[in-house]
């Protein structure tokens, strides 16, 4: 700027010409033209790119992460400080802002700076919640899952629990898994309109609320506060949560085999959210929390049992309808009227009678599916041994079970080659109803090993296995030397001749 300052003051004050300034500052013709008939200095444009020691190493990684990003669901893709988090723990030494300035250059973007209200919350006064959807890596799939977020406005702690779906049993045990996690209940929660919650919108504010979420609430003694409909700014905190849940938690898309493996690690991630510090705040995250937990209300003694409960049918092949899939029962349970209760993850089914469930399975979210347990119809079999090789429940079984019980099986056809050798096998398999899986296996592998490959040897290896015989303990005799050479001593026979010369006691 000095330069185009002089050249110009040398032109039109001094009024030097061209050439005579050519000589004095070495500049080309050109450069003074364009300065002395310019009214603006030319911007700084640089030739070369800026060298960058810091961050140079690490550029070819960001650019396989930008272009990884582009394949990935819209929501979940890599940020640049979920960039910066990923190059920072390979070795980066670098700022944030470096980072953040490539990532820009690399994106062609310029985000306009958002604006928001500040806010201020009361100590165990207000909670959001709010449902997002994220892609995982499940059994090897890539899939959708439902996340319910719930954020303590003061503190800002947050929960979070993955689920297949986002109806009412899944909505309930999100509400009471959070309420655990925070020690307590906020005497506000806000919410979008729900239909698992509403089941009418009124004029303004007021809401006509589901017979069954009023129950909840009334039991965990909460206010709720539904957002004007289309306004997700009303719960800004929480909306914003299910973005950072998202971006930070789930990119790279985690892989996992089950939702309870899926909800541990998120667990993790909330628990290692109390070390952060929000912007803006003087402590982290958990010492605030551990500020507003007695202001908290506190749990009830008992649980909200997270269910939705339906009568069922049992149709003839043992089995109850729920939701298009056929749930098993144990043949001899069997009763033509039954009770399910429906929770996110697992499915129970009762007898009226009966406290405890006839059969519990694993819940399915798919359509028109079969959920056999084998277990369940090897009384039947038993009295059919004919059908022992077309039984759909136990060729589900037999596809996973050890490979002794095939050679159980073998041997058990070779020495009964009638159906006896099949009841024989059925019976053993029913041990499983009040034996672990893993017992049972050993206790086959060993009836094999010492040739007893029946009932009553697999009974017996069993019993062993769960009541084994005390091994004899050593006497410790270094406290009584005098008896040491007991039983080492060499054997003197004459003793048991004096015995036979003793007249008998008459």
């Amino acid at each position: 700027m000095k330069k185009w300052e002089e050249i110009r003051l040398a032109y039109h004050n001094e009024e030097k010409g061209i050439r005579e300034i050519m000589r004095e500052t070495g500049h080309a013709y050109r450069t003074i033209k364009r300065i002395v008939e310019g009214s603006e200095p030319r911007k700084y444009e640089r030739k070369q790119e800026r060298s960058a020691p810091v961050l140079g190493k690490y550029k070819e990684q960001i650019e396989e992460m930008i272009k990884e990003s582009e394949k990935m669901p819209r929501k979940q893709r890599y940020t640049a400080s979920r960039i910066y988090e990923i190059v920072k723990g390979g070795g980066y030494q670098g700022s944030e802002s470096t980072v953040r300035h490539y990532v820009g250059k690399l994106r062609g973007k310029v985000r306009q700076a958002a604006v928001y209200l500040p806010l201020s919350f009361e100590m165990g006064q207000d909670a959001q919640v709010d449902w997002g959807e994220a892609e995982v890596i499940l059994k090897g799939e890539q899939v959708k899952v439902q996340l319910f977020v719930m954020r303590l406005n003061y503190s800002r702690r947050i929960f979070v629990m993955s689920f297949p779906s986002q109806k009412q049993e899944s909505f309930f045990m999100g509400h009471v898994k959070a309420f655990a996690h925070f020690g307590g209940v906020a005497r506000r929660l806000t919410y979008d309109n729900l239909t698992t919650a509403v089941e009418k919108i009124l004029t303004g504010k007021e809401r006509q609320e589901q017979t069954s979420f009023l129950t909840f609430r009334g039991k965990y003694l909460f206010e709720s506060h539904f957002c004007t409909p289309g306004a997700g700014h009303e719960k800004g905190g929480v909306e914003h949560g299910v973005g950072y849940v998202r971006r930070h938690y789930l990119v790279p898309l985690p892989k996992v085999e089950s939702y309870a493996e899926l909800n541990d690690y998120l667990q993790r991630c909330c628990l290692a959210e109390d070390q952060r510090t929000v912007k803006g705040q003087s402590a982290t995250i958990g010492e605030m929390w551990q500020k507003e937990q007695p202001h908290l209300r506190t749990l009830p003694a008992h649980g909200y049992d997270c269910c939705r409960q339906v009568e069922v049918s049992l149709t003839p092949y043992s089995q109850v309808i729920i939701e298009t899939n056929r749930y098993s029962v144990p043949v001899e349970e069997a009763r033509k009227q039954l009770v399910a209760k429906v929770y996110p993850f697992q499915i129970e089914i009762y007898n009226r009678e009966q406290l405890k469930p006839i059969a519990v399975h694993e819940r399915c979210y798919g359509r028109e599916q079969d959920v056999f347990e084998a277990l369940h119809y090897l009384s039947l079999l038993a009295q059919r041994p004919g059908a022992f090789e077309y039984a759909k429940p136990l060729k589900e079984w037999r596809a996973s079970w050890p490979p002794v019980y095939e050679q159980l099986l073998t041997q058990l056809r070779q020495k009964w080659p009638d159906e006896r050798g099949i009841r024989e096998f059925i019976a053993i398999l029913q041990l499983h109803q009040i034996h672990a899986a893993s017992l049972i296996e050993q206790a086959v592998s060993q009836a094999l090993h010492h040739q007893s490959a029946h009932l009553d040897g697999v009974r017996f290896c069993l019993n062993q296995l769960l009541d084994p015989a005390p091994s004899p303990s050593l006497l410790d005799l270094q406290t009584r030397p005098h008896l040491l050479g007991i039983a080492e001593q060499p054997l003197n026979l004459a003793q048991y001749d004096s015995l036979l010369e003793r007249q008998p006691c008459l």
